[in-house]
């Protein structure tokens, strides 16, 4: 080392008290056309997400919070951080840029600022109000650059003509080229995180996948979901629908990662990677219902080493997952593998129990130093149109129950399906398959209040649905279930229609009654929705507890009314798998700070 090196820092101070060497430009000379100058932000664009700061090498991009600015809100698919942006750090790369996935960030071509104070050169581009805000000229990303592909890796499945006449599961999974190449498109904004109900480490997942460490991915997913498996093949992805990467292209096959993760790692190492329960604490929990809720809350509580015993009327565990959806979806397979990492924590399972015959109410509570209602949405909705009496006009969940349990099913030349969700088109689908064992042709149609663009439906099921040839009309009215003089279900009679809510957005469909049709079906099947059974609580429990239009009125945390009882599921939350796990995993920790405060109280 010089002596010039070691006297350097010294030597710098000389320019402590100097003004800055810049001056203004005299000339007033503009930049070129496309000259990198300083960034512009259209913040009502901009959804936060953060991958111009991942991008920037120099740590030049900060995501902050703004708040009162109009445009900026804190929402699904939107962060409300935006990038700030400090130029003492910034090498004017425009990385930042081209990786933009709304295409809201830019750059001027700007390149004068003079200014005395080096902090105002770090500052918030579409909020601190700039004079070249509204300038045209500058760096815009290229049309048709991208730093990342736009289109998805398409998942493997079997054509119509192969799954048509078989309950055989129709989608594959990725293999490690696949996946790697979908996980690659990710650019670990995290957003996504936020719109997932069990908030899972999606980024984290995702990298995993791409570092090819699926042990590390496996213990990612279950310390948030115990129904991985089951959500990698059946989820209702909310975490696609804000995914950054859509306002460019295709959402990130984050389900489809889930799932590939899973089928990566054998079977018989989830328990040591997971790992076990905690030492016996004596505290004991009844759980009522075996479906994802219940067993979640059971996976939580007994990891801690809690007591627990869940109850369940049927003679395998699932709930909806089991008994709800068609095995072309979801094998057996798949959910008792999840079933039985559940029970391995030392959860004691009831089956063929009913509660409120076999076991009272009054009893769980005294047994009990918690109790769990999950009992989720096992009865149908009906219209209530005449005729939808007779004796062939059936609630899809029976019917799917039935099948799904492997009982013989003789199916009708004929079928009309009532509704636009997914309960709705896997029925269809379900009968589809039967009428193509039995009679080696398909007569199944479907109709919704709904247009097609508004139905309930996940759109991939749509697709399969018009592929396996189910004919789905949309904006009709069921009005009868008409019956010729034999007494022999005919078809349904429907009307065209107009709207379906008032002004007041509340449920009131106007129809079209010249426009008239009348689908022949020897079955009608009724998917418009789904209700719990709520006898197993006995009048006088009912009479105690809070409700809310029909459900169980609960905290945040799902606490009823009642101290000693908890709700989670589809009978508070409605029907969705990963929103299900959700409650479980709130009522959990709220049952365990219960126990705390109470051990805190006796110390």
């Amino acid at each position: 080392m010089s002596v010039r090196d070691l006297l350097s820092p010294f030597i710098a101070w000389k320019h402590l008290f100097r003004e800055p060497v810049s001056i203004r430009d005299p000339f007033n000379r503009e930049a070129s056309e496309r000259y990198r100058g300083f960034h512009q932000n259209d913040v009502e664009k901009c959804i936060g997400c953060g991958t111009c700061e991942a991008i920037c090498q120099n740590g030049a991009i900060d995501m902050v919070i703004v708040e009162g600015v109009e445009g900026i809100k804190t929402r699904p698919g939107d962060s409300g951080l935006r990038p700030r942006i400090d130029y003492g750090r910034c090498c004017w790369c425009a990385l930042c840029v081209d990786v933009c996935m709304t295409s809201s960030l830019t750059m001027s071509n700007a390149y004068k600022w003079v200014e005395n104070d080096p902090d105002k050169f770090r500052y918030i581009p579409g909020v601190d109000k700039k004079e070249w805000d509204n300038v045209k000229q500058g760096y815009h990303r290229p049309d048709g650059h991208r730093l990342n592909a736009p289109e998805r890796i398409e998942m493997p499945e079997l054509e119509p003509a192969e799954r048509i006449d078989s309950f055989v599961e129709i989608v594959g999974g990725y293999s490690v080229e696949q996946a790697r190449l979908e996980a690659d498109r990710c650019v670990t904004c995290g957003i996504c995180v936020a719109t997932c109900p069990t908030h899972m480490p999606i980024p984290e997942y995702i990298s995993a996948v791409r570092d090819g460490d699926y042990e590390r991915g496996l213990k990612l997913l279950y310390d948030s979901n115990p129904f991985s498996q089951i959500c990698g093949k059946v989820c209702t992805r909310r975490c696609e629908t804000t995914c950054a990467a859509s306002h460019e292209g295709d959402p990130i096959a984050i389900r489809w990662l889930k799932r590939h993760i899973t089928e990566q790692v054998p079977y018989e190492k989830y328990r040591d990677i997971i790992g076990g329960p905690l030492p016996a604490t004596g505290k004991k929990i009844a759980i009522i219902g075996a479906g994802p809720a219940g067993m979640t809350a059971a996976f939580d509580l007994a990891r801690k080493g809690h007591e627990v015993s869940v109850y369940e009327a049927r003679s395998h565990a699932g709930g909806m997952t089991r008994y709800g959806i068609p095995e072309y979806r979801l094998p057996f397979e798949t959910i008792q593998r999840e079933i039985d990492l559940i029970v391995s924590m030392g959860v004691e399972m009831h089956y063929d129990t009913r509660v409120g015959t076999d076991i009272q109410m009054q009893q769980l509570q005294q047994d009990n130093d918690a109790v769990l209602l999950a009992i989720g949405l096992w009865l149908g909705r009906g219209t209530r149109i005449p005729g939808a009496d007779h004796p062939h006009v059936y609630k899809a969940i029976d019917l799917l129950r039935r099948i799904r349990d492997g009982e013989q099913l003789e199916a009708p030349k004929s079928m009309v399906v009532i509704g636009g969700g997914n309960v709705a088109m896997d029925i269809a689908r379900s009968v589809a398959r039967l009428q193509k064992q039995q009679q080696g042709e398909i007569n199944v149609t479907l109709t919704a209040l709904e247009d097609k663009a508004h139905f309930l439906a996940d759109p991939v099921e749509i697709k399969e649905s018009i592929e396996e040839e189910i004919n789905i009309i949309d904006s009709r009215g069921p009005q009868e279930c008409v019956s010729d003089d034999q007494g022999k279900l005919v078809g349904l009679r429907s009307w065209k229609v107009l709207s379906i809510f008032d002004d007041q957005h509340r449920f009131a469909p106007t129809y079209d009654e010249s426009d008239e049709q009348l689908h022949p079906g020897e079955w009608i099947v009724e998917a418009i929705g789904q209700m719990s059974d709520v006898s197993l609580l006995g009048d006088a429990l009912t009479e105690k507890l809070e409700w809310d239009r029909g459900r169980l009125q609960v905290d945040d945390d799902g606490h009823t009314s009642e101290p000693w009882l908890w709700a989670a599921g589809d009978c508070v939350k409605g029907p969705d798998i990963v929103s299900a796990v959700a409650t479980g995993h709130s009522v959990a920790t709220s049952i365990e700070a219960m126990f705390e405060q109470k051990e805190a109280q006796n110390a």
